[in-house]
C-alpha cells in the first residue's frame, strides 16, 4: 500500500508507453468519398481530411451550427385530449384504435445539424506525377498528415485542431525551399458572401431557419431560410495563410495565390451565433464575427511550433490516461495500411492491434467531439458534410445520444460528460413545458429525438410520423441515470446536489404518467418498444402498447437512482418513501414462452424477432437490475432473448450486443459481436455494403455512418475487460479466450477507482487500484488472488473470488493471482 504523490498520479496519467505506429490510421492514396477521410476535431470544430494531391479538400463543421432556433411553447393544444381516449382504447384491447389516437399527440420535428463548409487547397505541381503517397491520422496526437512526391520534392501537410487556440492548423511545407505554389479557397452549402480582408479569407453566412429531417419529402421546400420567428443563426468562418518567403496575392472570386513559398500555414477560425437554447441566434444571438476573429487573435502570431506543443499538452492530458495493449506475441501489422487491415480482418485474420486501435479511437473521437457547452457529441459527432443530415444529425435519445456517453467515465474521459449534461439541463426545462401542454403533468418529459434547442415533444409533425419510433415517453429517464452515474464515478456530492432536483422532476412525471392495470400494477400508458412492433389477434400489427418491459425497465432503475440519491443527500425522504412504494407497484418483468424476457406487457410475437433495437434489455445493460450475480433466472431469460434477436445488426446495435454479451459473462460471444463490429463496409463496393460494421477509416457503419457504434465499441472492450456495477469490481468478467495476454491501464471503476489489469494465457497475473476517494472495495476476479500489504487473501463466492477492504483516499492497491 503506498501513497500516491502528485508526480506519481501526473505520470499515471500521463503515461507515454505508446507506440506511435499503433494508434496511427494510415493509407497509401487519398480518400475518394468521405467515409475515408480523416476526422480532427477540438471539440467544437471539426474536419474531415481528404488528403488528396492536387486539390485538398477539408470539409468542415462547428458544434453549434445547426437550423432553426429556440423550441416554441404548446406546439399542440389538442394532445391532452387524446390522452385518456388513448388509453381507454389500450385497457379495452383496441391497438389500431390507440395507435390512430396517439399520432395525435404529436408535435413538430427537430431541426438538424448543418455542414460549416469546405476548404479547397489546389496545389500547383505542374506536370510532375505524383509519388511516394502517404497519409495517416495519429490518434494519439490528434494530428491528420499527408505526404507524397513530386519531381524530386517531398510534400507534407499537417492537419490539427487546436482546444487550447480554438482553431484548426493546417501547414503545407515543401523538402526545397520555394517549392509551395497553392490556390486557398472556400464555400459552403449554406446562404454566404466570401470576401478578402487583410490577406484573409471571409465567409458570413446564415443557417436555415427550418431543415426538415431526411426522410420527409412531403413539404415543397426541405430547406427553409425566410423565417417569420426567430430561426436561423449566423456563422463566420475566416482562413488567415501565413507564409515564408513567397508572395501572396487575392483575386476577384475571393480566393488566395501563394507563390512559390517555402512553408504556408493556415490558420482557421469559425463560430456562430448561438447564445444557448433559448435565445434568438438572431436578434438575441453573439456576435459570430467578433468571436471568430478573437479565436484568430489567439493563434495568429504564435508560431507553428508553439501552436502544435500547445495542442499536444492538451490532448495528451486527455488520450494518454488510458493505454490497452492486446497479444504482444502477435504479429504487429500496424505497417499495413489500415484499410488493407480491414480487408484481411473480413477474411479471419487476427489482428489485436487493430481492435486495440478501435478501442482508443473511441476515445479519440470523444475527446475532438465532446468538448462544446451545451452541444454534445450528436449523431455524427461533430462531423457532416451533408445539408439534410441522415435523420439530421440529431440527439436521438432512445438510445443513440446515450451510447454516445458510454465510455466517458470507464475511459477516464469524465470532464467531457459537461456538455451533455448541459443538454440535459436544457431539456429539463423544455421538457417541463412539453410534460404539461401536452400531459398536465408534473416534472419534465423527453422523446425520442432532440437537438440544439432541446426539442422534447414527440416529433412527427403533429400526426405524420409514426408512433412505432415518435411516441416513446422514457428519453428523461435514461438520461437520468447519466447524472446518477456521473456521481458514481466522481463521487462528487456537490454536483448531486446540482443533479437531483433534475432527477426529480424526470421522477415527477413518471408518477403522473403510471396508471393502474386490472392487477393492481403500474404501468405506462401508451407504450413502445423502439422501434419495433408486434402481432396480435393473428397477424396484426400493433406498436402502440401497454408496459412495455424497456419503460418498465427504466423507471425501476430511475426509481432506485432517486431512491440511492436522496438517501445520501440524506434529503426530501417523503419523496424517497412515495417513489419506493411506487417501485413496489410497477408491473414485473415477465418470461415468456420460449424462456426469453418479454418485450411487450403480452407474449406477443415480433414483428422483427431479429430487430436492432434491444431495448427489453435496458435492464441488463446500461443498467444493472438483471444481472448473472443477483438475478441469475431473468439473467438466463435475457441470454434467451440475444439468442432469439441473433448475431446480425447494424453497427451500433452490434456494439450494444457487445455490452450485453459482456454483463451476462460472457466474453467469447462478446468478442464475436465486436470482431462484427470491425466488418469492413464501404460506400461504393456492394461487396462490402451488406450489413453494419465500419468503414475505412473506421467510422462506424450503420450503415450509414453513426458515431455511437464507435463509442460503444470502446465501453464494450472495458466491460469485457472490467466491470463495477453491483458495489463492486470485478476484474476480467468476459475475457474472450482469444486475448490471451495483455494490460489495460487507467481505466475508471464506480466508486472513483483507477484500475490496471494484466493477464496471461487467460487468466489474471495482477492489478492496480488506485482509490481516489478512500471508499470501501470489493474486487471480484476469476482466479484467487491476494493483497498481500493488507495481508488478505481472496474467498470463494458464487461467481470467483472476492475480497473487501476499507481504502484510504490517495492510496494505490497491488492484487497477485496466487494461482
Amino acid at each position: 500500500m503506498i501513497k500516491i504523490h502528485k508526480a506519481f498520479l501526473l505520470l499515471l496519467f500521463a503515461t507515454s508507453a505508446y507506440s506511435q505506429q499503433e494508434l496511427k490510421l494510415h493509407y497509401n492514396q487519398p480518400a475518394t468519398v468521405w467515409t475515408e477521410a480523416l476526422p480532427i476535431g477540438n471539440g467544437r470544430l471539426g474536419a474531415m481530411v481528404f488528403g488528396r494531391v492536387n486539390e485538398e479538400l477539408i470539409q468542415l463543421n462547428e458544434a453549434t451550427l445547426w437550423s432553426g432556433g429556440p423550441v416554441l411553447k404548446n406546439i399542440n393544444p389538442t394532445a391532452f385530449e387524446n390522452l385518456a381516449p388513448t388509453r381507454e382504447a389500450l385497457i379495452n384491447g383496441d391497438y389500431e384504435k390507440a395507435y390512430e389516437l396517439t399520432k395525435k399527440m404529436q408535435g413538430v420535428y427537430s431541426q438538424s445539424y448543418l455542414p460549416l463548409g469546405d476548404l479547397l487547397l489546389k496545389q500547383d505541381l505542374g506536370n510532375a506525377k505524383p509519388s511516394a503517397y502517404y497519409r495517416d491520422l495519429n490518434i494519439q496526437d490528434g494530428v491528420a498528415t499527408t505526404t507524397f512526391t513530386a519531381d524530386g520534392i517531398s510534400y507534407k501537410r499537417e492537419v490539427f485542431a487546436s482546444a487550447p487556440g480554438q482553431c484548426i492548423i493546417v501547414r503545407l511545407t515543401a523538402s526545397e525551399p520555394n517549392k509551395l505554389s497553392i490556390t486557398v479557397n472556400a464555400n459552403s452549402q449554406l446562404q454566404y458572401k466570401s470576401s478578402i480582408k487583410q490577406q484573409a479569407l471571409f465567409l458570413n453566412g446564415k443557417a436555415p431557419a427550418n431543415t426538415d429531417p431526411s426522410y420527409i419529402n412531403y413539404n415543397k421546400e426541405a430547406v427553409v431560410y425566410k423565417d417569420g420567428g426567430c430561426g436561423g443563426m449566423r456563422f463566420a468562418l475566416i482562413v488567415k495563410p501565413i507564409i515564408k518567403s513567397g508572395t501572396l496575392t487575392t483575386n476577384s472570386d475571393n480566393s488566395i495565390d501563394i507563390k512559390n513559398a517555402t512553408e504556408v500555414v493556415l490558420v482557421l477560425s469559425a463560430a456562430t451565433s448561438f447564445n444557448g437554447f433559448d435565445k434568438c441566434p438572431d436578434s438575441e444571438g453573439k456576435d459570430e464575427k467578433k468571436l471568430a476573429e478573437e479565436y484568430l487573435a489567439k493563434a495568429d502570431g504564435k508560431k507553428y511550433d508553439r501552436l502544435l506543443k500547445e495542442h499536444l499538452e492538451d490532448f495528451h492530458h486527455f488520450f494518454n490516461r488510458v493505454s490497452l495493449n492486446l497479444n504482444n506475441s502477435e504479429t504487429n501489422k500496424s505497417n499495413q495500411p489500415t484499410d488493407k487491415r480491414l480487408e484481411d480482418y473480413a477474411t479471419g485474420a487476427k489482428d489485436a492491434n487493430l481492435e486495440a486501435l478501435f478501442f482508443q479511437y473511441g476515445r479519440y473521437l470523444l475527446i475532438s467531439s465532446s468538448r462544446t457547452k451545451g452541444a454534445p457529441a450528436n449523431l455524427q459527432g461533430i462531423w457532416n458534410k451533408e445539408l439534410r443530415a441522415p435523420w439530421s444529425s440529431n440527439y436521438t435519445t432512445n438510445i443513440n445520444l446515450q451510447m454516445n456517453y458510454w465510455p466517458v467515465e470507464t475511459a477516464n474521459l469524465s470532464e467531457l460528460f459537461s456538455p451533455l449534461n448541459d443538454l440535459i439541463k436544457n431539456l429539463s426545462v423544455t421538457g417541463a413545458e412539453t410534460a404539461q401542454s401536452f400531459y398536465h403533468a408534473h416534472g419534465w418529459v423527453v422523446h425520442h429525438n432532440s437537438d440544439i434547442w432541446a426539442l422534447s415533444n414527440p416529433v412527427g409533425d403533429l400526426g405524420k410520423g409514426d408512433p412505432m419510433w415518435a411516441n416513446w415517453y422514457m428519453g428523461a429517464n435514461w438520461l437520468s441515470r447519466h447524472l446518477w452515474e456521473h456521481y458514481q464515478f466522481t463521487g462528487d456530492k456537490k454536483y448531486l446536489k446540482e443533479a437531483y432536483p433534475i432527477m426529480k422532476g424526470a421522477a415527477e412525471f413518471t408518477l403522473d404518467w403510471l396508471q393502474k392495470d386490472k392487477d393492481g400494477y403500474l404501468v405506462t400508458m401508451p407504450s413502445t418498444s423502439p422501434e419495433n412492433r408486434y402481432y396480435y389477434d393473428g397477424k396484426k400489427k400493433g406498436a402502440v402498447t401497454v408496459a412495455s418491459t424497456m419503460d418498465m425497465g427504466i423507471i425501476k432503475d430511475l426509481f432506485a437512482n432517486i431512491t440511492a440519491a436522496s438517501t445520501i443527500l440524506n434529503t426530501d425522504e417523503d419523496f424517497r418513501d412515495t417513489i419506493i412504494t411506487a417501485n413496489q407497484k410497477l408491473f414485473p418483468f415477465k418470461i415468456g414462452s420460449k424462456g426469453q424476457l418479454l418485450e411487450w406487457y403480452k407474449d406477443f410475437e415480433e414483428e422483427d424477432p431479429h430487430h436492432r433495437h434491444m431495448s427489453h434489455l435496458y435492464a441488463l445493460h446500461p443498467t444493472n437490475l438483471i444481472s448473472p450475480l443477483k438475478t441469475p433466472d431473468l439473467a438466463n431469460a435475457a441470454k434467451k432473448t440475444l439468442e432469439l434477436r441473433g448475431d446480425g445488426g447494424t453497427g451500433w446495435s452490434l456494439a450494444w450486443k457487445v455490452n450485453m454479451w459482456a454483463r451476462l459473462l460472457d466474453g467469447n460471444h462478446a468478442y464475436k459481436l465486436f470482431r462484427n463490429q470491425l466488418r469492413l463496409t464501404k460506400e461504393s463496393d456492394p461487396h462490402y455494403n451488406s450489413g453494419g460494421g465500419v468503414y475505412a477509416n473506421l467510422f462506424d457503419a450503420h450503415p450509414p455512418f453513426q458515431i455511437d457504434g464507435n463509442f460503444a465499441g470502446t465501453a464494450g472492450v472495458i466491460e469485457m475487460l472490467m466491470q463495477s456495477q453491483n458495489e463492486e469490481i470485478q476484474l476480467l468478467p468476459a475475457l474472450p479466450n482469444v486475448w490471451a495476454n495483455g494490460t489495460i491501464k487507467g481505466i475508471v471503476a464506480r466508486g472513483n477507482f483507477i484500475v490496471d489489469i494484466s493477464w496471461d494465457e487467460g487468466k489474471l497475473s495482477s492489478a492496480k487500484i488506485v482509490s481516489k476517494n478512500g471508499n470501501d472495495c470489493t474486487i471480484r476476479a476469476n482466479e484467487p488472488f491476494e493483497i498481500k500489504s493488507l495481508h488478505l487473501k481472496s474467498v470463494k463466492s458464487a461467481i470467483g473470488y472476492t475480497i473487501s477492504f476499507k481504502t484510504r483516499k490517495g492510496y494505490e492497491y497491488l492484487l497477485k493471482s496466487i494461482l
